[in-house]
């Protein structure tokens, strides 16, 4: 259905391909994208935006580099809550990624976010198993967590489901700080991410999951939340050792069996 490659414009072409139902194009990294309706779906469409713009904090060839990084990372690993890379389209503005349309609020929105914080304990659980689960796929891939925070997930509350996209600054393999301050929020970002010259490991994205879990969490089990405070004081050495604790401490958990024999 998708050519390979296009000669026009990205909005040009998806214009003659369908309906643009929407557009994204104020986010800070200079990327734009859109809601594609067509005759059989909706789609997700990224990309590197206007190469002379040149206002965001990443240049345009950096922003076509993450977009790279995004197609091997969707190549990489395959799982519920991650849109389906349908396909890359080049252009003379760098590629077009073609994502599977994914309906949910955004976490990042404060009232999206009470009112998933106020949603029973075992929803939210179960929502979290779905990211940590992720995360361990992604782990296993060899790919380090990099401005993960709550804009980079998406909570349908109709079927429950949790969408984890925008995950273009992972790395594949442990790296170090080159910023002092990294990009993403303060709420999810473990200390090396503030640290000049710091590794930036398997730790890291315990750290941020982990982050994530006491954020979303008001009320969590005692044992899953010495979990969560583990991974966030003195430390597990790698993501898949937390993943562990938590998917132990899950089993262990009264709440969690009493709930599911509701």
């Amino acid at each position: 259905m998708f050519p390979g490659e296009i000669d026009v414009p990205p909005a040009t072409y998806l214009d003659q391909l369908g309906t643009i139902f929407t557009r994204f194009d104020t986010q800070d990294s200079g990327n734009v994208a859109y809601g594609v309706q067509t005759a059989d779906a909706r789609y997700f469409v990224k990309t590197a935006g206007d190469p002379a713009n040149t206002e965001p904090y990443l240049d345009f060839a950096d922003r076509v580099t993450l977009l790279r990084n995004a197609i091997e990372l969707a190549h990489s690993v395959d799982h519920p809550a991650l849109p389906t890379l349908h396909a890359v389209i080049e252009s003379p503005t760098g590629p077009l990624l073609v994502y599977d349309w994914r309906v949910g609020d955004p976490l990042h929105n404060p009232a999206v976010r009470e009112r998933f914080q106020a949603l029973p304990t075992e929803e939210i659980l179960t929502a979290l198993d779905t990211l940590y689960d992720l995360h361990a796929a992604l782990d296993a891939a060899g790919w380090i967590q990099g401005d993960f925070y709550d804009g980079s997930l998406l909570y349908d509350f109709t079927t429950q489901r949790l969408t984890v996209m925008d995950l273009d600054s992972y790395h594949r393999g442990a790296y170090r700080n080159t910023m002092g301050r990294m990009f993403g929020s303060t709420r999810f970002m473990a200390p090396e991410e503030l640290a000049l010259g710091a590794p930036i490991d398997t730790r890291t994205t315990a750290y941020a999951l982990a982050r994530a879990g006491l954020i979303f969490l008001p009320d969590p089990p005692p044992a899953l939340e010495d979990v969560l405070i583990e991974a966030t004081t003195a430390r597990f050495p790698t993501y898949r050792a937390f993943h562990e604790a938590w998917l132990t401490a899950s089993s262990t958990t009264a709440d969690r069996s009493i709930n599911r024999s509701r």
